[in-house]
């Protein structure tokens, strides 16, 4: 039964660590969009989801929000942290993924240790910028965390 139960445990790994390294590559190609896609695009594409309706009321508090996180994308200094966080998590997210699917065991504790970081960094941000997808990915990477720790003990008992 343990080994079933760690079979289980191994392909939840397996699965957790391949949607992150998804999540990597997302990020990579949405900071290189980014750096890419005139202000007029984003100010553009705001507008017509605000003013067809898609998030609502166009006075609700989506709608606000988005309104919002656009005016301080194209007018404040979150274009560049975007492009650069989406760029450094992504690379960052790949080469740990790369590392923890070769089982090489001295990135696991690397890996808890940046992931942390970065979870403590997103809710430092979210607190500041209000936002409300930051909070999430941190929650995210800490599932990803205990996921990480779970496997490398696994695998110092084994070794």
């Amino acid at each position: 039964m343990s080994e079933q139960k760690t079979t289980a445990t191994e392909r939840f790994f397996r699965i957790a660590i391949a949607l992150k390294g998804l999540d990597g590559a997302l990020q990579v190609a949405g900071a290189l969009i980014l750096a890419f896609v005139p202000a007029s695009t984003v100010s553009g594409f705001t507008h017509a989801v605000i003013t067809r309706d898609l998030l609502g009321d166009p006075s609700g508090t989506l709608a606000r929000h988005l309104e919002s996180a656009t005016e301080n994308f194209l007018h404040g200094d979150t274009k560049t942290f975007a492009v650069a966080y989406l760029l450094a998590h992504g690379l960052i997210k790949l080469g740990l993924v790369w590392a923890l699917s070769r089982k090489i065991v001295r990135a696991y504790p690397v890996a808890a240790v940046i992931l942390s970081a970065f979870v403590v960094y997103e809710l430092i941000r979210a607190l500041h910028t209000h936002s409300i997808a930051l909070p999430f990915f941190a929650a995210l990477d800490v599932v990803i965390i205990v996921l990480v720790l779970r496997e490398y003990r696994q695998l110092k008992r084994a070794a």
